[in-house]
């Protein structure tokens, strides 16, 4: 039980998709229906949503805030930075994981938040500054106030369009990739696989979602107990 009761401190939504004619479904819709009233019990604000339709291929899916270093990491663990013959790409391999060095450090993240603010009186991530004046950094005063952050910025962009100058649309595919493991098929499961998914796709929000725990305002349920004194 206790796993079920934490769905939604971890999970934003579980939807459930089968066809009620459909052996291929009998395994989802037959623990949906099982398990349906403990869920809710135990997780009264969370959508628990079931969709039906003929031939509809069973599947859970969720919501996953997927950030930049589970993308970077899920593209070097299967090995998505290819050369158009399908053997590995050791230049991009080695700015993703330059840029995941980037973001694990935190001295290098706290110098580059300070340094922005180096220049007072200008912010380099004001909108539309570089349409509105494209030489700011040849300025012989904000030039030398914000020299760090630059460099920094700069050594971050470059590296960023290294990783993305893959072939193909490799970056954009390595995304679908990733937003498909918000989703988990399950034709011919059995209860067992279902129960399983579900365990899958919460160890995944442990990883990826901060959710914070929805408590209801007031009591909407009321069970009589002892009598008044």
């Amino acid at each position: 039980m206790s796993w079920k009761a934490s769905l939604s401190r971890h999970l934003p939504v579980l939807r459930f998709f089968g066809c009620p004619k459909s052996p291929a479904s009998r395994g989802l819709m037959g623990w949906y229906e099982k398990n349906y009233e403990e869920l809710k019990h135990l997780n009264p604000t969370m959508p628990l949503l079931l969709r039906c339709s003929d031939n509809a291929s069973p599947a859970i899916t969720t919501e996953l805030s997927f950030t930049t270093s589970h993308l970077l990491t899920y593209m070097l663990q299967n090995n998505k930075f290819q050369n158009p013959d399908g053997s590995p790409n050791q230049l991009r391999r080695e700015a993703a994981a330059k840029f995941l060095g980037y973001l694990s450090d935190p001295d290098l993240k706290r110098e580059y938040r300070l340094s922005r603010w180096n220049s007072p009186g200008f912010d380099p991530q004001r909108p539309f500054l570089d349409e509105e004046d494209s030489d700011w950094k040849t300025h012989t005063q904000i030039g030398g106030d914000l020299k760090r952050y630059v460099e920094i910025q700069e050594e971050l962009e470059s590296t960023w369009e290294v990783i993305k100058s893959g072939p193909d649309g490799e970056f954009t595919k390595a995304e679908n990739g990733l937003l498909m493991c918000q989703r988990v098929d399950l034709w011919c499961a059995g209860e067992n696989e279902v129960e399983a998914a579900l365990k899958h796709l919460l160890n995944l929000g442990r990883e990826c979602n901060d959710l914070e725990t929805d408590f209801p305002e007031f009591v909407t349920e009321f069970y009589p107990g002892v009598a008044d004194l």
